[in-house]
């Protein structure tokens, strides 16, 4: 059986290599850009680009807001209160843990 610390850090290595590939990304697109012209409004490409950025932007911000929830959740471990719903004290089910293993809340709250 899996610990909730050894889930939280199997979804950490996750979370941290799809951070790492969307960085990349975002490093290629800007690289890219620097090739075009500065012009989206009248470069057939530029919303693309824009768009692009815009949406891998986005995938960064959440990948980064997700790391966050997973250490909050290893500090809920270190203190012994992960697996407890943080609005009504209840136990939040084993099945919820492994597919949520940073949620704060049980089925009922979420």
């Amino acid at each position: 059986m899996t610990t909730a610390a050894e889930r939280i850090e199997r979804e950490r290595t996750d979370v941290r290599r799809r951070l790492d590939a969307l960085q990349a990304r975002w490093d290629a697109i800007l690289e890219g850009s620097e090739l075009t012209t500065n012009d989206d409004e009248h470069d057939p490409e530029g919303s693309t680009i824009a768009f692009e950025r815009a949406q891998v932007g986005g995938l960064i911000a959440d990948a980064r807001s997700e790391l966050d929830d997973l250490d909050a959740a290893l500090a809920r471990v270190e203190t012994g209160t992960y697996g407890t719903c943080t609005r009504c004290g209840r136990p939040i089910a084993e099945p919820r843990l492994d597919a949520l293993p940073a949620t704060r809340y049980c089925i009922e709250c979420a």
